[in-house]
């Protein structure tokens, strides 16, 4: 058996397996273990394209554990449903729950299971890309409350993470644009030369490359998390897009009833955050153009209103990052290299928005 990485930390043990790799580590896992009952939980889309596939491939006994699909439902009335369902199938302390899906289905499984019964072990099996290169990994798992997104949440460790890229082929050209987003980041904040690779990529697309690119998204991840599992300092790096990311993303989803991906609203966090990172940390001129040239080429400018800026500079007020009501944000200190914890002026904010949509 192939371990591909394997990082460790005093309250910390992972493994990442990929592609046919991860059955032989799947059933060692399980004869070794001997869960009481073993859960597959999916969504409706990944229960209809990739259920079979993986009951084919593992020849484990499991009982099917399903939701409803999308982001919206992920949160406390899903969550219900899914500990009673649970607890009627019979459920206990030595089960073991095996997420099978994208970022909504290993955000909601990992905290059903960090809850259930005080805590079950679960493995995390991510079939979306945005799930392979960031949802899946890191041991963050929960669910939006209030219509803003990942306020309530746990962090706790799969007992390990299969990658397998056959997932991929089941996925809409949409999902795979808004997973992409993910690794552009993970260039931008750690890795000037991933950042160069995944422009090429875009432009000459391959199987063969598109492996190798995740397993570099992945051991940037890793070795951030390893430093910082619990988000006290450097592992705020991987939210570089996002404290606008999400203020957008919830504001369009629940309040404006437009539906936009989790990638597209991050690939218009960056520009926007790029733009504070050349005017507070002197990223240059060259590298902000860069930035918003690329990533316009993949996502379409999203149209904003003065109107609709407000309220998502409001939303940024609920972002995690901050401390003592002063919004935190993510820079970029040139391609390649980022700080965390910047502060920015308001009217700032809307310079940035300004110079995305222009």
């Amino acid at each position: 058996m192939t371990n591909i990485s394997i990082f460790s930390a005093k309250i910390l043990l992972m493994a990442y397996y990929f592609e046919n790799d991860g059955i032989e580590a799947l059933n060692s896992y399980i004869s070794e273990n001997n869960p009481s009952k073993i859960f597959v939980l999916t969504d409706n889309n990944t229960r209809k394209f990739c259920l079979k596939t993986f009951e084919n491939s593992t020849n484990i006994k499991f009982t099917s554990v399903n939701f409803k699909n999308g982001d919206n439902h992920k949160n406390l009335q899903t969550l219900t449903v899914l500990w009673e369902k649970l607890m009627r199938k019979g459920a206990d302390r030595k089960s073991l729950i095996i997420n099978l899906g994208g970022g909504v289905v290993t955000d909601m499984g990992g905290f059903v299971a960090a809850t259930f019964k005080r805590g079950v072990k679960f493995i995390h099996v991510p079939t979306s890309l945005l799930g392979m290169v960031d949802a899946a990994i890191g041991g963050k798992n929960g669910i939006n409350f209030m219509e803003v997104k990942n306020q309530i949440g746990t962090i706790m460790q799969p007992e390990f993470i299969w990658i397998n890229t056959e997932f991929l082929k089941t996925l809409p050209q949409d999902e795979f644009i808004s997973g992409f987003a993910e690794m552009l980041k993970h260039g931008l904040i750690a890795d000037s030369s991933y950042w160069e690779e995944l422009k090429d990529f875009h432009q000459n697309p391959s199987d063969v490359k598109l492996s190798e690119l995740i397993k570099t998204s992945v051991n940037i991840k890793n070795r951030i998390v390893q430093k910082d599992p619990f988000e006290q300092d450097l592992r705020k790096l991987l939210n570089y897009g996002h404290t606008v990311g999400h203020a957008l993303e919830s504001y369009m989803n629940y309040q404006k009833h437009i539906k936009l991906s989790h990638g597209k609203a991050v690939a218009a966090g960056m520009i926007i955050e790029a733009y504070l990172s050349y005017k507070i940390n002197d990223l240059t001129l060259n590298d902000l153009n860069d930035i918003k040239q690329s990533i316009n080429v993949i996502y379409p400018v999203i149209k904003l209103s003065i109107n609709d800026i407000k309220q998502i500079i409001d939303l940024m007020q609920f972002d995690k990052k901050n401390e003592n009501g002063v919004i935190k944000f993510v820079l970029l200190n040139t391609i390649g290299a980022a700080d965390f914890n910047k502060e920015v002026p308001e009217a700032l904010l809307f310079e940035a928005f300004e110079f995305y949509l222009s």
